[in-house]
């Protein structure tokens, strides 16, 4: 049954530091609302579970895309729609303007949020993949301070985070990638828009002067209760040059990494099928030689 909207208590702060008191003293672990885009999908079918609101969408410390010398610092706020039409963190991060293509449609692309995305710790988001292959560190903050986790420690369980429920997500921020690394983003899904991953991965890549593997990151979603790296795949490709061998032995690794279930949009099995061929695909986009005969 729909969620009467009439019965919700929404607080709209003017700026973080209200925001920061309005969590730690709201009662009943007020719920902050970013993009909305989840919310509204569990208020219209009644399964949204408290409440109470903090309106965040106003707060301009939350927002916007910032360079420095060897890092973009992404506000929590930002858009997918902000980070795949700029122009410069597109360059830096193809595989997370890639990833921002593909969350829904345009609609949702301009409401929904890179912080939005994070806190709301779905392992079949379509951001955290290719974030978790950038190494991407996020910034909380609560009355008490801040303080900064590497995102691959901040996936708990199944919509689980590390996270106080008086924190919140201020920013993502992303150390430039290796020089002449190849960076890889695909989502596998029932249609080839708006629809919600089978499995999706992202990568990045780089050979060294040896011509020998020498930075690896490969993360997935749908394949586990959190987005994950697949620490087993990465290790059998450090140190190894390019070749059918190599890419055999990393499919056959990333099987231990991934633990996908059954469900509603497809089985464990061709999610391990499909988890092997997509890396492949990304093997042999950083280097030919990884091509199996």
């Amino acid at each position: 049954m729909r969620t009467a909207l009439s019965t919700l208590a929404v607080a709209r702060p003017r700026d973080l530091a209200e925001a920061l008191v309005l969590m730690r003293d709201g009662a009943g672990r007020p719920i902050p609302i970013a993009g909305g885009t989840d919310l509204l999908v569990y208020l219209n079918a009644g399964t949204q579970k408290g409440d109470r609101f903090v309106d965040l969408r106003s707060l301009a410390e939350l927002r916007g895309i910032r360079a420095g010398t060897d890092r973009f610092t992404v506000g929590a706020l930002t858009t997918f729609s902000e980070i795949r039409e700029h122009a410069a963190l597109a360059r830096r991060f193809p595989a997370l303007a890639a990833a921002a293509a593909e969350v829904g449609g345009r609609q949702i692309q301009n409401r929904a949020t890179v912080g939005g995305n994070i806190a709301n710790a779905s392992p079949a988001a379509d951001s955290t993949p290719a974030l978790l292959a950038l190494d991407a560190i996020v910034h909380v903050r609560s009355s008490d301070g801040a303080r900064v986790i590497a995102l691959d420690r901040l996936f708990r369980g199944y919509r689980d985070l590390t996270m106080r429920p008086d924190e919140l997500i201020t920013a993502v921020e992303l150390p430039f990638a290796p020089e002449r690394s190849v960076q890889f983003f695909r989502k596998v899904g029932t249609r080839r828009a708006q629809s919600i991953s089978k499995v999706v991965m992202a990568g990045v890549l780089r050979l060294g002067r040896d011509g020998r593997v020498d930075h690896v990151r490969i993360a997935l979603g749908s394949v586990a209760p959190v987005t994950l790296r697949a620490r087993a795949a990465e290790a059998s490709l450090a140190g190894i040059a390019p070749s059918p061998v190599a890419s055999y032995r990393a499919r056959a690794a990333l099987m231990d990494d991934i633990a996908p279930i059954d469900d509603i949009r497809s089985d464990r099995e061709y999610r391990r099928a499909v988890s092997g061929n997509v890396l492949e695909q990304f093997l042999r986009s950083a280097d030919p030689r990884f091509a199996r005969g």
